[in-house]
């Protein structure tokens, strides 16, 4: 009798373990999932598409919610200093000036993955830019955009899960990511592709049409 009633205790205590690991799963997963959605909204409250729900920091040191470039178009573009499409910044300010005003956003990430063309501090950055191409648009600190640390925002950009047929490693320098006003990637151009290609200028201006 004392077996059959160990026995019954323990069933009960193992039916009891188990409901409770299955609360604590679903526990987990709520929390996880309000985490997300917080992670997924602006100052007003509002839901901001996936690629804006990062907070970078500024070339100057200071956190931006990139939520703010909401209904915004935006070019994203992964910047280096003693690159051979260096140039390109000459460009990338041109789009500035022309469209800024219409609602276009470029914002510059230096990266030191490729060839190592970005070796400088912040600082030295920011003079450089602006020394040899009067750069206004918004700049940020230097990230990792391929391979180990590579931050949360190209995670993001790269990503064929998430990014669909714009994903996909970085391949060098000056890769551009365009994003329509609600956030969404809608187009991506190789390092090649000049800020002033008809491609791109058609794309930008397609969205600012919109």
């Amino acid at each position: 009798m004392k077996r059959v009633v160990a026995v019954a205790v323990v069933s009960v205590l193992s039916l009891a373990f188990s409901a409770s690991l299955s609360l604590a799963e679903k526990v987990e997963k709520k929390v996880e999932k309000k985490a997300e959605e917080k992670s997924a909204e602006s100052k007003g409250g509002e839901k901001v598409a996936p690629a804006l729900s990062f907070t970078m920091d500024s070339l100057e040191g200071k956190p931006v919610k990139l939520s703010k470039y909401a209904g915004k178009v935006v070019l994203i573009v992964n910047v280096a200093s003693q690159c051979g499409l260096t140039p390109q910044y000459e460009g990338l300010e041109e789009l500035h000036g022309k469209y800024k005003g219409k609602g276009l956003a470029i914002l510059g990430f230096p990266a030191n993955e490729f060839g190592k063309q970005e070796p400088g501090s912040n600082k030295e950055i920011a003079e450089f830019c602006a020394k040899n191409y009067g750069v206004e648009f918004d700049m940020f600190s230097k990230v990792v955009v391929k391979g180990d640390g590579k931050c949360e925002l190209y995670q993001f950009l790269t990503s064929k899960e998430k990014n669909g047929k714009f994903g996909g490693e970085i391949t060098w320098n000056f890769e551009k990511f365009l994003l329509n006003k609600n956030g969404e990637v809608v187009n991506r151009f190789a390092p090649g592709v000049k800020p002033d290609a008809p491609e791109v200028i058609k794309a930008i201006e397609a969205e600012l049409a919109k």
